[in-house]
């Protein structure tokens, strides 16, 4: 089954991002299993889960709106991401850094490509 998101690589490299986030959280502590975790991998997923709703509506403006709400639930992620940094449960990831960057960089190019139009 192919669908209009698929073919987007904002949808491609946030689907990567949430197996980042899945990965990084494993090795947070149980401590932490419900709470930080939880929040980073339920903000992760929302991020494709928005790029697709957001793909499968009847208008542009409407698309526009849940590329909104996936870059809103990106920077969640990356506050979460941070304090996880700051508190000491984790060690900076390089990768999931480089992730977050990339799906911002292609959500605000999506973004600015449906406000030319």
């Amino acid at each position: 089954m192919r669908r209009k998101h698929h073919d987007l690589l904002a949808w491609q490299t946030a689907m990567r991002l949430v197996e980042m986030v899945y990965a990084f959280t494993s090795t947070l502590s149980r401590d932490e299993a419900f709470n930080l975790t939880s929040q980073m991998r339920r903000a992760a997923v929302s991020v494709p889960s928005n790029i697709a709703e957001g793909a499968a509506r009847m208008t542009e403006k409407e698309f526009g709106h849940f590329l909104g709400i996936a870059r809103g639930s990106l920077s969640e992620l990356e506050t979460q991401y941070l304090l996880v940094c700051r508190l000491g449960l984790a060690e900076p990831s390089h990768e999931l850094e480089e992730g977050l960057n990339e799906v911002f960089g292609l959500l605000g190019g999506l973004i600015r490509s449906l406000k030319r139009e």
